[in-house]
């Protein structure tokens, strides 16, 4: 599997992209090859595509999040995965509509007379 592993102290976003196997837990430092880096602070990112796309050839799946971003440089072919959760949006209430609603008509109304 290729994923992104976390290498930076707290408040600083720094992931290294690794190829791993799926059955080892993203904070155990078990990796195979470090294929590039996001550094979120300086909004540098680096990825070795050859070797992206041979280990994709391999079997390796990327996950959802380098999905993505493999998609958008071009790497490799394909849609984009929704990777937010899914949740169920909020529906308001509807308001009945009469369907015996006739249009107001002004003559009906009583005229005064003047003298």
């Amino acid at each position: 599997m290729i994923r992104l592993q976390r290498v930076a102290r707290k408040h600083i976003p720094i992931f290294r992209v690794v190829l791993t196997d799926s059955k080892n837990s993203t904070k155990s430092g078990k990796f195979h090859e470090v294929l590039g880096s996001f550094n979120l602070k300086t909004d540098e990112k680096k990825v070795d595509a050859e070797r992206v796309k041979y280990w994709i050839s391999k079997g390796a799946q990327p996950s959802d999040t380098l999905h993505n971003y493999f998609v958008h440089e071009k790497i490799i072919a394909g849609k984009k995965i929704n990777v937010l959760p899914k949740r169920t949006p909020i529906k308001k209430e509807e308001v009945p509509v009469k369907a015996e609603t006739a249009p107001v008509a002004e003559a009906t109304a009583p005229q005064v007379a003047t003298a």
